[in-house]
């Protein structure tokens, strides 16, 4: 029997037996991938699926599969990205150099690594990001004619990896062109396995064919560049990979989690070559854009009519600016809705149902005011002056101490730490990290000071 068939049954039966609620929360989503070899493997649209699915509706899943098939099948529950990464894993656990005919090898039939949920369609753009997502879509309008390389830079969960994504979906279905995007660990890790030995007793054949493969291609996103750190050979490759494309006017996409200015944990020569195109920072979102996320997702699932504005509201006012938060914090609500058979959702049950989620946040996102508060009682200023604009040694030096242990003991970029500093520009932080670094080498009652200030902020 065709499995979609099969499931559109068991789904029929289901939700006869089931609340709308459950239903729609559990199963609306849920798709049979294929039976085989005794195992049913089901795509669910959200992590928490595959674990609640399992406790509460095994059995009742079995059993419908067993009445309708005759068979028994054991349950495997797969996210959609995991059974795409199964698929390429298919690809990427053969050699990559068939042993039996080396010079036959296709550089076409790479898998291009895209997720094609991520488009510009349903990428939500607010006033934080709509320089990155109007240069996102002009250089997939125009791969490698502008902004070349273009550089985009933000905390995790800002959308660096979407717009990655979606310039790649939009180029792979208005052009022939050859798109392939990788994180820098899957390009460190397949340049460390090209230098394994062949039959032969070389590694010429497999290093020919990583080259082959990332400098005969049409555009190149490479996420996270940050984590090349350390990796001297992998950065050679990337830095000759780099020259190549961009000679031959191909395009590249690079992300991180800082400016190319700030990436000084890799070679100058490719923080010079970041900088040659344009470099775009992605800020945290705004309240009004994470109500504007938080309601395209609840209207992604159909849930729109079942969550009001005023719990919307608390959740962007309360849960932090990771868009992943966001979402985790919606998946929550509606699982607790369900198990607690709540028929309505109301902002009651969501203060519940989330007081683990916004404490959690709320002592997260104080780090830089608590950084200000502790730095303004060492040298008896208060955080009024430490924001202000006065420029005495008086206030000076200790700013530039706090500003200097934020960027240390935080994630936070320069721009929001110049946000929380008054509106410095994020060259004035830079300056002041850069100066503190500086005297930290010569001063030692500065850097006893310092030792002082991170034990009493107690930020790991």
């Amino acid at each position: 029997m065709n499995t979609d068939i099969l499931w559109s049954k068991i789904l029929d039966q289901l939700k006869d037996e089931l609340s709308s609620l459950a239903y729609n929360t559990w199963f609306s989503e849920t798709k049979l991938y294929k039976l085989d070899n005794g195992k049913a493997y089901i795509i669910v649209p959200m992590p928490i699926h595959k674990k609640h699915l399992s406790d509460n509706y095994g059995e009742l899943i079995i059993s419908k599969l067993n009445n309708i098939t005759d068979s028994n099948y054991e349950l495997k529950f797969y996210l959609k990205e995991d059974i795409d990464e199964l698929e390429n894993n298919k690809i990427n656990d053969t050699p990559l150099i068939n042993d039996n005919d080396k010079n036959d090898v296709v550089n076409d039939n790479i898998n291009n690594n895209l997720l094609k949920k991520y488009t510009f369609d349903n990428f939500i753009v607010g006033n934080t990001n709509k320089l990155a997502h109007a240069a996102a879509l002009s250089v997939a309008e125009n791969p490698g004619k502008i902004y070349n390389p273009l550089f985009l830079y933000g905390n995790s969960g800002f959308g660096k990896t979407h717009l990655m994504h979606a310039i790649g979906n939009y180029i792979v279905e208005n052009s022939n062109k050859k798109v392939l995007y990788v994180t820098s660990e899957q390009f460190r890790d397949e340049y460390t396995k090209a230098f394994r030995k062949d039959e032969s007793g070389t590694n010429f054949n497999y290093i020919e064919f990583f080259k082959e493969k990332y400098r005969n291609i049409d555009v190149l996103l490479i996420d996270d560049i940050q984590f090349l750190n350390g990796a001297t050979k992998t950065q050679e490759e990337f830095f000759h990979t780099y020259n190549t494309l961009y000679n031959d006017n191909k395009q590249i996409i690079i992300s991180s989690d800082r400016s190319p200015n700030d990436l000084k944990i890799l070679e100058d020569r490719l923080m010079t070559r970041f900088s040659w195109g344009l470099s775009v920072n992605i800020y945290p979102p705004d309240f009004e854009l994470k109500k504007n996320i938080l309601k395209n997702n609840v209207k992604a699932i159909n849930f729109q009519d079942n969550i009001p504005d005023d719990v919307i509201d608390y959740i962007a006012n309360n849960i932090g600016p990771d868009v992943r938060q966001l979402e985790g914090a919606i998946n929550r609500l509606m699982a607790y809705a369900a198990m607690w058979g709540a028929k309505d959702i109301n902002l009651d049950l969501a203060i519940e149902a989330l007081k683990d989620a916004v404490n959690k946040g709320s002592q997260e996102k104080n780090s830089i005011k608590r950084i200000q508060r502790i730095v303004a009682e060492e040298f008896q200023i208060s955080v009024e002056d430490m924001r202000s604009k006065k420029r005495s040694s008086i206030i000076a030096i200790p700013r530039q101490v706090a500003m200097y242990l934020c960027r240390n003991m935080t994630d936070e970029s320069f721009p929001k730490i110049g946000v929380e500093f008054g509106g410095k520009d994020h060259s004035t932080v830079m300056h002041s990290v850069e100066k503190i670094e500086k005297e930290l080498k010569e001063n030692k009652d500065l850097a006893n000071t310092i030792e002082k200030l991170k034990k009493n902020i107690g930020i790991v």
